[in-house]
């Protein structure tokens, strides 16, 4: 089915009705296998709109959620002339888990791979109490006791200075420091900070930004042969079911092996039913 074609209804018998630029048509098959994404890429066809049709029929389906997402963050002004610019070789933690990568910078807050990783978390932590503060390690290469000693002041020079020529740091990053409140001239406290810089994300992107999406249809509702179990011969796979990854060739690998999966128990299934 292409990016093009809605699902529009399906019925137990595996009469299917499907909207293409043409209009709609209704289909017949024998076995039917479904793969049509979450809802992360709705400008090209992924927008979820099949769970109102398997919805219909009793299949229980999880709320579709953001997942290898981006964050809101109340940034200042200052920090939003900073939209677009990337923290670079950084490492971004909540609670005990950590992601080493490239976080952006963007207006309303913050995205990036470093920040797919800790998505799940982050977005539970905010449904739950509306905040979730982010740890950056601007420099995770350098322990805090060597940073200590290149962060000591000398004559002549200010704060910004020792960051940027010393600390090696930029100036995205810089101003990532100063966000979280008045940089303390002390050196410890200073390389305290840049070892372990707070971000507080106040809400999640919308889903049409996410690489991926979590939720779909809750496991209960498929055999192990990946089978809705209130519609025989229907068979799902990919970001349709209750399932979430890391981005890259996690998410796919996982899609990849779902659809396989999927289509190989459907062609099981079909040689059984016409030879029984």
């Amino acid at each position: 089915m292409s990016l093009r074609h809605r699902l529009m209804g399906i019925t137990a018998d595996r009469r299917v009705r499907v909207m293409t630029p043409e209009g709609e048509i209704g289909l017949s098959a024998d076995c039917v296998v479904l793969a049509l994404g979450g809802a992360s890429w709705p400008h090209l066809g992924a927008d979820g709109a099949w769970t109102r049709a398997l919805q219909s029929l009793g299949v229980t389906v999880a709320p579709l959620k953001p997942s290898n997402c981006g964050f809101t963050v109340a940034w200042s002004a200052q920090m939003r002339a900073f939209a677009g610019a990337p923290l670079k070789n950084v490492v971004a933690a909540f609670g005990d888990i950590a992601s080493r990568g490239e976080a952006m910078i963007v207006s309303g807050g913050i995205e990036g791979g470093a920040i797919y990783a800790l998505s799940r978390a982050l977005r539970e932590a905010i449904e739950r109490t509306g905040e979730a503060t982010l740890l950056f390690d601007l420099k995770p290469d350098m322990a805090l006791e060597a940073l200590t000693a290149r962060l000591a002041p000398k004559s002549g020079e200010n704060l910004s200075t020792r960051l940027r020529k010393r600390g090696r740091l930029d100036p995205v990053a810089i101003a990532l420091l100063r966000e979280a409140g008045p940089l303390p001239g002390d050196p410890a406290a200073l390389a305290a900070r840049v070892k372990a810089c707070t971000v507080r994300a106040i809400g999640i992107a919308p889903i049409a930004r996410a690489i991926s999406s979590a939720g779909g249809i809750v496991w209960s509702e498929i055999d192990d042969a990946l089978m809705l179990r209130k519609l025989r011969g229907v068979f799902v796979a990919g970001e349709m079911i209750d399932w979430e990854a890391p981005t890259g060739g996690y998410l796919l690998q996982a899609c990849f092996s779902l659809g396989r999966a999927a289509g190989s128990a459907a062609a099981r299934w079909r040689a059984r039913e016409t030879t029984a």
